[in-house]
């Protein structure tokens, strides 16, 4: 709950339309649909850059695991002479120019501390460290991937090398030479463990449990693309089972490096729980060779490596941490209808995910990265100008 003497020490600030909090890509992209409504908004950003996830939390050598155009935002495609997956820096640039395109300008520096509605004003009530903000509608648009999710293993505290996160991973540089162990084997594990391969460090990749890998393309064509394209015409199951024949034709039989696949199929899977296949851009090849190893599951850390489930242990210079990341929204919002405490996603899940009550939204907790950023922008948008209109219209006529 608020506290009353600190509220009342804080500067109110009135919002006449929306207000935004979060300035990533899902922030932009409601700013734009709203822009494109006529309706005014403010956004509210706790770091000091557009899109700071992507600018200063991600390794050198990422780029967009979708082609481009699963992943523009609305009402500005990307650049033409952008290759089909573009780089960090340049979807940095992306987010730079739309943010620019739309007039969109954040209030920098403002994190928010506590939101909650106010049935008797009719209002929500926004708390940052200066101001408190008041507005009919609030947008929560911090993502999915807010803070670093780390694993609870014994004895992480006690090992005695470097130990990051990968959202503090930029390149292999320095590990040249180096024995690594890359716990979590997800498309950022995966992309990690390469980068690492190739910049010559000794790579043990921590696979725990079944998983999907995909190829990035079949036959020269996104892998997504062609799944969309074929989910129009077909069952998901059988177009599962088209994904994994095309899959073992161009990996090979991943069991015979280490990586089990679930029993489900990797769009059911998807669509069921959330988790995402592995596009592949290299790391497959590795691990066939044995450039990258496969561990098992961890048991406990120790002061100079890691024992395995197995038994075995083994010592290593550094560990870096793939385990992903999670969203803070409910530590902030108090609303226990619209989002799960566990899980800080809202509690209706996709295509239902972007509306709760008394005026709060939320834009990019689909699952569906970006492409799911931008239906929801634009589904939020619509309703908030629906009403606005419909409310300032009476406004205008007493006039």
């Amino acid at each position: 709950m608020f506290s009353e003497t600190m509220s009342s020490k804080l500067k109110r600030v009135w919002i006449t339309g929306p207000l935004i909090i979060g300035a990533g890509p899902s922030g932009l992209a409601a700013a734009a649909c709203l822009k494109q409504k006529g309706v005014p908004f403010l956004i509210l950003e706790k770091e000091s850059c557009l899109g700071s996830l992507w600018k200063r939390k991600t390794y050198d050598r990422l780029k967009l695991h979708l082609p481009k155009e699963f992943c523009e935002l609305p009402h500005m495609p990307f650049p033409r002479e952008f290759p089909a997956y573009p780089t960090k820096q340049q979807f940095v640039s992306y987010l730079e120019a739309y943010a620019k395109h739309f007039s969109i300008e954040p209030i920098f520096g403002a994190e928010v501390h506590l939101a909650r509605y106010d049935a008797a004003m009719g209002f929500w009530q926004v708390q940052t460290n200066e101001s408190e903000f008041v507005c009919r509608w609030l947008i929560v648009a911090t993502g999915e991937n807010a803070e670093p999710l780390l694993p609870d293993v014994a004895g992480l505290a006690e090992f005695g090398g470097k130990v990051l996160h990968s959202c503090e991973y930029k390149n292999g540089v320095d590990f040249r030479g180096s024995k690594v162990l890359v716990v979590g084997c997800g498309n950022s594990g995966m992309e990690v463990s390469l980068d690492l391969c190739n910049s010559g460090a000794q790579v043990s990749l921590v696979i725990r449990d079944k998983l999907h890998i995909l190829p990035r393309e079949v036959f020269g064509r996104s892998t997504f693309a062609v799944s969309m394209c074929l989910l129009k015409w077909f069952p998901v199951r059988l177009v599962d089972w088209l994904l994994l024949l095309c899959s073992r034709v161009i990996l090979g039989d991943t069991r015979q490096f280490g990586i089990k696949r679930p029993e489900i199929g990797p769009l059911e899977l998807k669509n069921t729980i959330g988790k995402t296949p592995v596009l592949d851009v290299g790391a497959a090849a590795k691990i066939r060779s044995c450039e990258i190893k496969v561990a098992g599951g961890i048991r406990r850390f120790t002061t100079r490596g890691a024992e395995f489930l197995d038994g075995k242990e083994e010592e290593f210079d550094s560990i870096i941490l793939a385990t992903g990341y999670r969203s803070n929204a409910a530590s902030w919002l108090m609303e226990d209808d619209f989002f799960n405490q566990k899980d800080d996603y809202p509690k209706s899940s996709f295509p239902k995910n972007w509306k709760g009550e008394n005026g709060v939204y939320s834009v990019g907790f689909t699952r569906k990265g970006l492409l799911g950023v931008s239906i929801d922008a634009q589904r939020v948008a619509e309703d908030i100008a629906r009403q606005w209109y419909s409310e300032m219209k009476p406004l205008s006529l007493k006039f």
